[in-house]
């Protein structure tokens, strides 16, 4: 979209972005290329040369994450992974190396403990600090790499990007952003000074629960190279059936967000004073602790709620209940879910915290069963 991609909105962006110019009786987004290797005659200086390293059903799609992620900017390069943990490993283990120090969340995504015991294997120190509060910003001297994950997942919490990451350039560190709560739509990291913009695509950037998929976006040719290669190396490479189903996905990503986005903000008010309901939290909300920050720097507060419910039993309750919302792990999804934290270990939270991706469903039907199910829920009196 070239120049295009400074005046037009979102839903604009969205349906057009990462398109090829257009062929006569070929189709608008090409299908998916399937390809181990390609005819090479002579010297390889093709871009297309064995299918670990390239594809173009890859290519186009890393275009269009390009283009939503940095409007208007065609220096950014962006490269696609089989899943978000690839894209996350990739950054922290292509840019650091023995000796260095990584400033991480302490309230981060649950699989962040596993990349730090693998960078304690390779003698990475790692420091940990809370996200509210840019707490983080205590721990930068000396640091190599500052992750920051905002809104945090699963509790919510913001901290302000921009301060983050000149305090950490100042320090010499770099900074990558953990976008997938929030999508491209919601907030920009680049725009706000990081290094990298990172997200599992699993989530909301697709949308429907059906393909696994991550990746990096970034601004300095240098650092992206040594990410791509990380890719090489590892094989880290999603499959251009899942490359296509997430470029197809991407144009309705401005419709989901928004009807994702005004629904969970509509279940938050509507959870406002239950009696069993404590903790609540969504950015949206004037009165959360992070709405503040979330409001200088986030254009869309997200699809997820988070609230507290007495004890393990009542959220199962609540949950075994719920006839429109899915007890499932992810979130982003057109489909409403749900699950109670607790049961996998690794978050600091109540027994009972609930954390709700909320779906495109209507929003008086969402919050009826909702509100149904925590009613049912309740022990007898």
């Amino acid at each position: 979209m070239g120049s295009e991609n400074r005046t037009v909105g979102d839903g604009t962006r969205a349906v057009r972005a990462g398109l090829p110019e257009p062929v006569a009786y070929e189709p608008t987004l090409p299908g998916p290329v399937f390809a181990a290797h390609y005819h090479l005659p002579g010297e390889p200086t093709g871009p297309y040369t064995y299918g670990r390293d390239e594809n173009p059903t890859w290519t186009h799609l890393e275009r269009a994450i390009g283009e939503l992620e940095a409007p208007g900017d065609d220096g950014v390069e962006t490269v696609v992974f089989a899943s978000g943990m690839a894209a996350v490993s990739a950054v922290l283990l292509s840019q650091t190396r023995a000796g260095d120090t990584v400033v991480l969340p302490d309230d981060g995504y649950q699989a962040l403990a596993l990349v730090r015991e693998q960078l304690a294997a390779y003698d990475v120190l790692v420091r940990t600090a809370p996200t509210g509060g840019d707490a983080q910003l205590g721990e930068l001297d000396g640091a190599r790499l500052l992750w920051i994950e905002t809104p945090s997942n699963p509790g919510l919490d913001v901290c302000d990007i921009r301060r983050l990451a000149d305090a950490a350039h100042a320090a010499g560190a770099l900074v990558a952003v953990d976008n997938t709560l929030a999508t491209p739509l919601g907030q920009r990291p680049l725009e706000l000074g990081a290094d990298f913009s990172v997200a599992s695509g699993t989530k909301g950037l697709t949308g429907h629960g059906d393909v696994l998929l991550g990746y990096v976006a970034c601004r300095d040719a240098r650092l992206a190279a040594r990410v791509r290669r990380w890719r090489k190396v590892v094989g880290a490479i999603p499959g251009p059936m899942e490359a296509w189903l997430a470029h197809r996905s991407l144009a309705t990503l401005q419709l989901r967000a928004d009807k994702q986005g005004a629904n969970a903000l509509a279940l938050a008010e509507a959870l406002r004073g239950h009696p069993a309901v404590g903790g609540l939290r969504h950015p949206g909300l004037p009165d959360d602790p992070s709405h503040p920050v979330a409001s200088r720097q986030m254009r869309r507060f997200g699809c997820v709620v988070s609230f507290t419910l007495p004890d393990r039993a009542y959220a199962e309750r609540f949950l075994e209940g719920l006839r429109l919302a899915d007890d499932a792990t992810s979130f982003g999804g057109v489909r409403s879910t749900a699950e109670r934290r607790g049961r996998w270990g690794g978050d600091a939270v109540p027994e009972g915290f609930v954390r709700f991706s909320v779906g495109a469903e209507d929003p008086e039907d969402l919050v009826a069963d909702v509100l149904r199910a925590l009613d049912e829920a309740a022990p007898p009196a």
